[in-house]
């Protein structure tokens, strides 16, 4: 039982640092600079960074939940 948790939240550690990290891939592709002041180039990727944690995370509760949806389907026909 226990190391079903630990399994778990490892899991759940991977695929929200690779989805965030898909995210902050993604996110490349937009030019935030034409939006933002000349000479805020920290500003820009501290944006790129808070925008890819967010998106990252929702993705990954996204599959975490379904996951655990998954999971639990079995229980309705027993």
């Amino acid at each position: 039982m226990i190391e079903s948790f630990g399994q778990e939240a490892l899991i759940s550690m991977i695929m929200s640092l690779f989805f965030i990290g898909l995210s902050f891939w993604a996110l490349q592709a937009i030019r935030f600079e034409k939006l933002l002041r000349k000479n805020q180039v920290a500003r820009a990727r501290l944006l790129y960074l808070l925008l890819s944690i967010v998106i990252g995370s929702a993705v990954s509760s996204f599959f975490l939940d379904y996951l655990l949806w998954s999971r639990q389907l079995p229980m309705l026909f027993s």
